[in-house]
């Protein structure tokens, strides 16, 4: 004799049930995917290219020296009538740290002025980040709420963003610089603005 149970039919959960299970679970592994395989952060669209750059004054990092002379803040005038590189960091800033040494190979070469923004950071932990790897900057911008980053586009640090004299955007790099990055990228940018500051 059979039992009742084992006459009574299986139930079969409903493929509809399911089918948001499963596009979720696509959708998941499409982003994973984005994240992980083929993802250039440096190649994230910048909105601000090609635009003036923003309304900008940063006061100068307390106590910060440079030869003996006390660095200067950044004002929107200063990246006025001059090639300029502006670098965004933090000394908090693993990244940073990583790419310092090709910043410091940048500021050797001539014709552009190098402008740090100094990104919610204490000014104590700024000048002994510069002073312990060395001081590429012209200008050294305290930006402690992180605001005037916000105005920059910053997704986070470290960015460097390259301004021709005329004060507009032409280039902007997303994360550390490499060896890579910085001979076969970052430079032939620069060169390219250099050749043409006024954007002409």
């Amino acid at each position: 004799m059979t039992s009742q149970t084992d006459q009574s039919p299986k139930r079969r959960i409903p493929v509809l049930v399911l089918l948001p299970l499963i596009v979720f679970t696509a959708l998941a592994g499409l982003f994973l995917v984005q994240l992980t395989i083929g993802h250039d952060p440096s190649q994230i669209p910048s909105a601000l290219i090609g635009k003036p750059i923003p309304d900008t004054e940063l006061p100068p990092v307390p106590e910060l020296m440079l030869n003996g002379q006390a660095l200067p803040g950044i004002t929107k005038a200063d990246l006025l009538g001059k090639v300029s590189v502006v670098n965004v960091f933090a000394s908090w800033c693993v990244p940073c740290r990583q790419e310092h040494p090709f910043l410091e190979e940048l500021s050797q070469r001539e014709g552009f002025q190098m402008v740090g923004i100094n990104y919610k950071d204490k000014p104590e932990n700024a000048r002994r980040f510069l002073g312990s790897l060395g001081n590429p900057y012209d200008r050294v911008g305290a930006d402690e709420k992180g605001r005037t980053a916000i105005d920059w586009g910053v997704y986070g640090v470290p960015e460097t963003f390259i301004v021709d004299a005329k004060g507009t955007i032409r280039y902007k790099f997303i994360g550390p610089l490499s060896q890579e990055s910085y001979g076969s990228v970052f430079l032939p940018q620069l060169e390219k603005v250099l050749a043409s500051p006024n954007g002409d």
